[in-house]
């Protein structure tokens, strides 16, 4: 490749030059956000061959800065007149231009020549079209988990119809309500409920941009984007979409909180689609300021109650019949489906669990599936039943009722004295009634050291020895939690 100035160039040095050009055109902060991560991968006759990480970020620079590049390009080898973009997989470039499969890419777009003219009006870059696997981007979607695997009962039925409306609407390019809200214990359908809009919404049209994210997902998106200062872009991706699910909200922690509020304002105000699921109601988040709380508050919120028993008969029948078209030596016995659906009473994936235990103990010893061998093999998820599943949700739910203390107060720094007392006797039902470490409970407890947790716990056990009313008092509280 020859040089501006006639003599030969590398292809590293020339890239050094564009970058160094590109630096100097947009600035440093926009330089990081866009170019820092684009790659040179050779250069074939007028072609450059240029990668990115994402197919995001090949889509952004396309569009907003494909002539600014072949520009930069051109003014250090007058020779180059098109740049080929590849998205880079496994942090591999896909193959060479000279590779006669390059051709095939779907994902590989060249940018138009420049015309040498200053003054020709030019042609707009198109940006890299959509292919179905990019428009569901985000989390990972579970292809199992669509409407027609859902089995639906009165203590979801609501939650299915919504869902189902919200899919209808998308596919159609209309808004539903908005947002939506979704909010049950574990295992009993939210994150399957997300995933069925999603595939739904995004089989009409595969171009339509669904983003599927859970909260772990959103925290780590956002904070790998501060630190490789492309926050601005991160932001635009997820302002862009027509349809943003995000799912587990309840371990949505930090500045990705207060992000996600900006977020979730902008899609509003641009009537974009949004649903939300998470294990407790919006006015329990205590990680979202009240702003997000009310938002999410004042559009449809939908509650997905405990199974009752015809419906845990339902899913266990259909899990049966899926196993058994697996396995057609395999045979489930009413008998065996009604114990199931009648021991099994904690969530969904627990039943789902139940038959495949069950399934396996009957192919690996090739024992028949039995009442017997259903009490012998799911005795752990039967004991289950004798004590249930306390959350910290509902402990304070609980003592801010009965002290007449407001939530936000027992999580606040506030130290009078009717506050501080609720407070630590709600962190010793925490750890007396949960799984949670100190740690947890701390920081549960508006971020608080484990060792304040601790002397919390000994200054609640030292007072029930000293008042015998108190102990009382605090049975009273374990029961309501237990029932």
């Amino acid at each position: 490749m020859m040089g501006k100035d006639g003599q030969p160039l590398g292809s590293n040095e020339l890239f050094q030059r564009v970058r160094a050009r590109l630096k100097a055109a947009v600035g440093e902060d926009v330089f990081n956000s866009w170019f820092a991560r684009l790659e040179l991968e050779e250069i074939v006759d007028d072609l450059a061959h240029l990668s990115v990480p994402t197919r995001f970020l090949s889509s952004w620079v396309q569009s907003n800065y494909a002539e600014k590049i072949l520009e930069a390009f051109r003014s250090e080898a007058a020779g180059l007149a098109r740049l080929h973009f590849t998205v880079r997989v496994n942090g591999q470039a896909r193959p060479r231009l000279h590779q006669a499969e390059a051709a095939t890419e779907a994902v590989e777009t060249e940018v138009p020549a420049i015309p040498a003219t200053p003054r020709t009006v030019r042609e707009p870059v198109a940006a890299v079209p959509a292919p179905r696997g990019d428009a569901l981007s985000g989390s990972a979607l579970d292809p199992k988990m669509t409407f027609d695997s859902f089995v639906v009962g009165s203590a979801n039925e609501m939650a299915l119809q919504v869902a189902k409306q919200v899919a209808h609407a998308a596919a159609n390019n209309t808004v539903s309500f908005n947002p939506i809200y979704i909010h049950s214990s574990v295992g009993l359908g939210k994150s399957h409920l997300l995933n069925a809009i999603a595939w739904a919404a995004g089989a009409a049209e595969p171009g339509r941009n669904i983003v599927y994210l859970t909260a772990d997902h959103f925290m780590y998106h956002f904070i790998t984007a501060v630190q490789r200062q492309s926050a601005l872009g991160f932001k635009e991706w997820l302002r862009r979409v027509d349809l943003l699910l995000i799912d587990d909200m309840q371990f949505l922690q930090g500045k990705s909180a207060t992000e996600f509020g900006h977020t979730l304002g902008t899609l509003l105000t641009g009537a974009k689609q949004v649903v939300v699921a998470g294990d407790a109601p919006p006015r329990d988040l205590e990680m979202l300021d009240e702003r997000v709380r009310s938002r999410l508050s004042g559009g449809l919120v939908v509650p997905i109650n405990s199974f009752d028993l015809d419906l845990r008969r339902a899913i266990v029948t259909r899990r049966a019949e899926q196993a058994v078209s697996r396995f057609s030596d395999a045979h489930f016995a009413p008998a065996v489906l009604d114990y199931v659906a009648r021991v099994v009473v904690s969530h969904g994936r627990d039943l789902d669990g139940a038959v495949n235990r069950l399934l396996a103990a009957n192919q690996l010893t090739k024992e028949p599936i039995t009442v017997a061998l259903a009490e012998r093999t799911l005795a752990d998820l039967v004991r289950q039943r004798d004590a249930r599943r306390v959350r910290i949700e509902d402990i304070l739910r609980i003592v801010s009722r009965h002290y007449k203390v407001p939530r936000n107060d027992l999580l606040s720094s506030r130290r009078s004295r009717d506050v501080v007392r609720p407070r630590q006797i709600a962190m010793y039902l925490a750890k007396a009634l949960t799984s949670r470490s100190l740690p947890e409970i701390g920081r549960r407890f508006g971020g608080r050291d484990h060792t304040t947790v601790l002397h919390s716990v000994r200054k609640v056990e030292q007072m029930i020895k000293d008042d015998g009313e108190l102990a009382q008092e605090i049975e009273l509280l374990k029961r309501m939690l237990e029932e």
